[in-house]
């Protein structure tokens, strides 16, 4: 349909027999512009930046020793267990049902461009082949594999990146010390050397950014844990850079951006919005990102049902677009590496939603219209995608985008533009 000269696409998508998401293309002159970058950073740091921008989704895994207990990754602070017990339980670890070829061929089904996976965890168990210490999954355990150069090489074969998250906290390395907020009932010695942990840390990422081939970036966790401690932040992100210019800085410390880092992460939130209570309001000029939990639970929980709708996690992949920000969607996988039912059935989903509707998401950034309660806009070049996820009056958010719209063209006689769109076509129930 034509109006004036500018063309009208509608389209309506129905999850379980409702209304998840009705996109209206509108041609205008382009509004919105990609997110500054700030200082002038590499030609190969700037483009994998805007390649980040335009990915929108990743997948997010955490999996390890702690995934064995079936209480969600935080299961060695939350139940007090020493080191000793848990070292012995590390050592029973033995994901022989592990496939990394079906995990990204999942993630690629579902849409994913990127996978962001749990290389050590605050446990301080290291889930990749190092020589920084015997306490890794080749090493300390039965399975004798790494799964890390497994899920490598098949996201390099099937076109997904791959970033590794990385745990600055430990619970396990008598060298974190001073202890932060955390890990003080794992029975280690109240005594340690800060400078020697800094060392370790960076001999294996260092060995992570050298043995597993191109990766996206590192994702950092745990600062917050000691906030003020001379984490020595400058050397780290100085060695990622030289070692891999292309990588990604992503640092899940719940500040503004701090020098050298290049995306900017919310945990279970999206920006700004700090509905969990720890992340910053402040949003930067970096590239955005939202983590968040498929269930209630980020390393596997066997007693957590409450998996979010699908319909649910497309809005808030929606939503997550129209604020320019990419969405992390978490899955945790039992310890036999299988990944739940629950988790499998959503990601497919979402990846017959995008094959649709994916246009309205990739390469988009956040567009002239601000997010909403009815939904919210995306753009690429002049190209407007309006995505209707709520409005409990249909006839009044139609006259309501259509002035906005006019706001921005100043082109449309309203009478004649109703009197020639099916409101039923539009918004069917």
């Amino acid at each position: 349909m034509r109006l004036n000269g500018v063309r009208y696409l509608y389209a309506v998508h129905r999850v379980n027999r409702t209304l998840a998401a009705a996109l209206l293309l509108l041609s205008v002159p382009s509004m919105a512009t990609a997110q500054s970058v700030g200082v002038a950073i590499p030609p190969e740091r700037a483009a994998a930046r805007a390649w980040f921008q335009d990915a929108k989704f990743g997948m997010f895994v955490h999996w390890g020793v702690y995934s064995l207990l079936g209480q969600g990754e935080w299961v060695m602070q939350n139940r007090s267990i020493p080191v000793d017990k848990y070292e012995w339980l590390a050592s029973t670890f033995n994901p022989v049902k592990f496939n990394a070829h079906d995990w990204v061929a999942l993630a690629k089904s579902a849409g994913v461009r990127y996978i962001t996976i749990t290389s050590r965890h605050h446990d301080g168990f290291s889930m990749f082949a190092t020589h920084a210490t015997r306490y890794n999954i080749v090493d300390w355990t039965p399975f004798h594999r790494d799964p890390l150069k497994e899920l490598a090489d098949e996201c390099h074969a099937q076109g997904i990146k791959l970033f590794f998250y990385y745990s600055q906290l430990d619970w396990h390395n008598p060298d974190y010390w001073p202890r932060g907020g955390t890990g003080h009932a794992t029975g280690r010695p109240e005594s340690g050397d800060w400078n020697r942990y800094i060392d370790f840390m960076n001999a294996q990422l260092t060995e992570l950014l050298t043995n597993y081939g191109p990766i996206g970036g590192i994702w950092f966790d745990g600062m917050w844990d000691k906030p003020d401690a001379d984490w020595q932040l400058s050397r780290t992100y100085a060695l990622i850079h030289r070692l891999q210019p292309a990588a990604l800085i992503v640092p899940n410390h719940h500040k503004a951006p701090l020098p050298g880092e290049d995306v900017q992460t919310f945990e279970q939130d999206l920006p700004g919005a700090n509905t969990a209570g720890f992340n910053t309001r402040e949003i930067g000029a970096l590239p955005l990102e939202t983590s968040m939990t498929m269930n209630e639970s980020w390393g596997f929980n066997i007693t957590d049902a409450k998996f979010k709708s699908t319909r649910d996690l497309i809005g808030y992949l929606v939503r997550a677009a129209g604020a320019n920000t990419n969405l992390l969607l978490n899955i945790g996988p039992r310890p036999d590496g299988t990944i739940q039912p629950e988790a499998v059935e959503r990601l497919r989903a979402i990846g017959e939603w995008l094959g649709t509707y994916g246009t309205s998401i990739y390469g988009t950034r956040g567009g002239p219209v601000p997010p909403h309660g009815w939904g919210v806009t995306t753009q690429r070049g002049d190209t407007v995608f309006v995505h209707v996820l709520n409005s409990p009056d249909r006839v009044w958010l139609l006259y309501a985008l259509a002035a906005l719209h006019f706001s921005f063209t100043a082109v449309f006689e309203p009478a004649r533009t109703w009197n020639e769109i099916s409101l039923s076509t539009f918004l069917s129930p």
